[in-house]
C-alpha cells in the first residue's frame, strides 16, 4: 500500500456522516445545524438497520430482537421498549439533538480522528467544534464513494448473477468455498453500508457539497428507496417549511 492510499477505519455510520459534514479545517458544519442534527438521527435508524436490530414493518419501525453490539444501544432499547411503535420519521425527529451529535463528535475524538479546537455557536447554544487531526479516514470514505458513484454500483450482486462464485468453489474444498462465501458476506456488508451512506448523504444535501462534480441520478434513487434516508428527508422538508413559515405567525 503506497504512503498516498487512504487507510480505512471502521466507523459507524453517524461516525462517517458527520465526519464528512463537518469542516475539515475550522470544525464548522457543512450544512445547516438543523440538518447536521437530522442527518446523524437518521445515520444512527440507519446504522440499527444494517445491524440487524431494527426493520421497517407496513409505515413503523420495528426491534427484531438481535441486540448488536453497538454504541446507540440506548436508542435500540428506546425502540425496543416503546409501547407504540413510531415511523422512521419519528424516530428521527426523537433521536435528533446537540447532545447526540457532540455525543459522536467524543467518539471520533477518542479514536484520534478528530481534536478538539475551540467552541462555536450551534443555533442557541455553544458547542465544542472539532477539526480533522487524521485525514486519512475521511479520504477512504471519499474514494469509496466515489467509487460507487463512478464504477458498478453493487460488485456483490454482480458476483451473484455472474456465476463466479459457483465455480470458484468447484474442487476447491470445503474451506475455499467457505472462505469464499464469508469474503462475500464482507463484500455485500461494505456495499450495503457505502449505499446507506450516500443516500443519508443526498437525503441531507450532503452530497452535492462533498461530490459536486459526480452524477448523482442512482444517489437519488437510493435515497428515495432507503426508508433512514426517506425519513431524513421527510423531517428536513417539515423544519424548512417551519423556518419560511415562521415569520408570518
Amino acid at each position: 500500500m503506497g504512503a498516498d492510499t487512504p487507510v480505512s477505519v471502521e466507523l459507524n455510520l453517524p461516525q462517517a456522516v458527520l465526519l464528512l459534514a463537518t469542516n475539515d479545517t475550522d470544525g464548522r458544519p457543512e450544512v445547516p445545524v438543523f440538518a447536521l442534527r437530522t442527518a446523524v438521527a437518521g445515520a444512527v435508524l440507519a446504522e440499527l438497520h444494517l445491524l440487524g436490530a431494527v426493520e421497517l414493518q407496513g409505515k413503523h419501525v420495528r426491534a427484531t430482537g438481535r441486540v448488536p453490539m453497538t454504541d446507540f444501544q440506548h436508542e435500540l432499547e428506546v425502540i425496543r421498549d416503546k409501547s407504540r411503535p413510531h415511523t422512521p420519521k419519528r424516530w428521527v425527529a426523537m433521536f435528533e439533538g446537540r447532545a447526540q451529535v457532540q455525543r459522536v463528535y467524543e467518539g471520533m475524538a477518542s479514536l484520534g480522528i478528530l481534536e478538539p479546537i475551540g467552541e462555536g455557536r450551534a443555533g442557541r447554544f455553544r458547542a465544542r467544534r472539532y477539526a480533522e487531526k487524521d485525514h486519512a479516514p475521511r479520504a477512504a470514505l471519499l474514494n469509496e464513494i466515489e467509487q460507487a458513484l463512478g464504477g458498478t454500483p453493487s460488485p456483490a450482486v454482480a458476483s451473484d448473477s455472474s456465476g463466479v462464485g459457483a465455480e470458484a468453489g468447484m474442487g476447491a474444498g470445503a474451506g475455499a468455498t467457505e472462505a469464499h462465501t464469508a469474503d462475500h458476506g464482507k463484500a455485500a456488508a461494505a456495499q450495503a453500508r457505502v449505499t446507506a451512506l450516500i443516500a443519508l448523504l443526498e437525503a441531507s444535501g450532503l452530497l452535492a457539497r462533498l461530490l459536486p462534480a459526480a452524477d448523482k441520478t442512482w444517489a437519488d434513487e437510493i435515497a428515495k428507496d432507503y426508508w433512514p434516508a426517506r425519513a431524513v428527508e421527510d423531517e428536513l422538508r417539515l423544519i424548512r417549511i417551519a423556518e419560511e413559515e415562521a415569520p408570518t405567525l
